[in-house]
Order: structure tokens, then sequence, then C-alpha cells
């Protein structure tokens, strides 16, 4: 469930090639995603097992089975959305990944939920995975692999890339909150997500 500025790219570029052998690192969107509640911005984090060697592939990383972290990202989905304008439409699609379907590896997981919200978004899927590593890029593509990064501002490092104000639940209370996860956008203006993200766009290269 990872921010509009992700998405942006995702739809944007139907050529999308996903790297799942990276090595894992830990406070990234890997494994987490931010929303807003009543009391501000929540961070949802899926607890991962700890690797036995220093490094491991992001295909490889374990969810862990320990602990509630479903009840508890349900919880607050709930409760950050109840109220908003398509919750009702969408709660049903996103319900079983917290209480039914269990995945062993995080990148089935992240895949899953990312097939479910491009068909939430009517969006084509239109990605692929990387086959290696890549270090070296033609003149025509784009490494994006350290741009999209919670501890990154999208203001200072991706010119491209600018979120559209629209309603969000507790705006009155804590202003507009940009970027949060695409659930954010899609509870809160339904079919129209996908003409946000388009909006998001800005050209800045003549």
């Amino acid at each position: 469930m990872a921010p509009i500025q992700y998405y942006q790219k995702l739809v944007s570029n139907p050529n999308t090639v996903i790297e799942q052998y990276d090595n894992y690192t830990k406070q990234t969107y890997r494994n987490r995603c931010h929303i807003v509640g009543a009391e501000g911005v929540q961070n949802l984090t899926i607890p991962t097992v700890k690797a036995s060697t220093p490094k491991i592939s992001m295909k490889d990383v374990e969810i862990s089975q320990h602990g509630n972290w479903k009840h508890i990202h349900w919880n607050a989905i709930v409760s950050a959305y109840n109220n908003s304008p398509y919750f009702e439409f969408y709660a049903d699609e996103f319900a079983p990944y917290y209480h039914d379907k269990d995945f062993k590896y995080l990148l089935d997981l992240n895949e899953s939920l990312q097939e479910l919200i491009l068909e939430l978004l009517d969006c084509q899927k239109s990605y692929s995975y990387s086959s290696e590593y890549k270090m070296d890029f033609e003149g025509n593509e784009l490494d994006l692999r350290e741009v999209i990064h919670p501890k990154k501002s999208y203001l200072e490092i991706d010119p491209n890339f600018d979120v559209v104000a629209y309603h969000q639940v507790f705006k009155q209370k804590h202003g507009f909150i940009p970027n949060l996860s695409i659930i954010d956008l899609l509870f809160n203006k339904g079919p129209e997500s996908v003409f946000y993200l388009d909006l998001s766009f800005i050209d800045k290269i003549k």
C-alpha cells in the first residue's frame, strides 16, 4: 500500500520494472505505509523475520508470523477511514488481507495488494520484475529505487511529482497531508483517484 508518489509512477510508466534483487533495507516503504487518523499520521509496519545473513534479497524476505500486526493494522485503517466517502465500497476488498489471507514472503503480499489496488484504480497491470540487480541504465531509463522513500522529501528529489490536494477525513483537524498511502486517496476519492494520479505528474522536462 505504497504512497501516492509510487502509484503515480507505476500508472504513468507502462514499462516499469520493480526491483526484487536489491538487498532488503529496513525503514522503507517495502514493509510500511502511512495513513492519517484522528491523532495524525500513523505508521503501519509489517514485521519481518530477521535474516540469518547480513544481506538478503527483497524477494527472500519473510513476514513474521508473531504478534497481532494484522489486527492492529486493520483496526487502525477502520478507525481512520470508516467515515470516508468510499470506505464501504472498498473495505471488503482489503479485509481478507487482515483476516483470512496469509503470505510467507513480503514480496508476494505486496504484489497481491498492488494488483488489487490497480484493479480498484481501473488501471491495467503493465509492469515486470527485475531478473537481476541492475547497475547500468540507458539514456531513456530512470532509476527511482532510492527516490521514493519515507525519509526523503519528494519536494527535493522528485521534481516531476506533487500531490494535488483532495478531501481527507481529518483535514479540518490536521490540514491536508500529502503523499500518504494510496488507500487514503482511494477511500476519499474513489473512482476519481486515478485522475488525481494524473494531476500529480509535473512535466518539468521540456
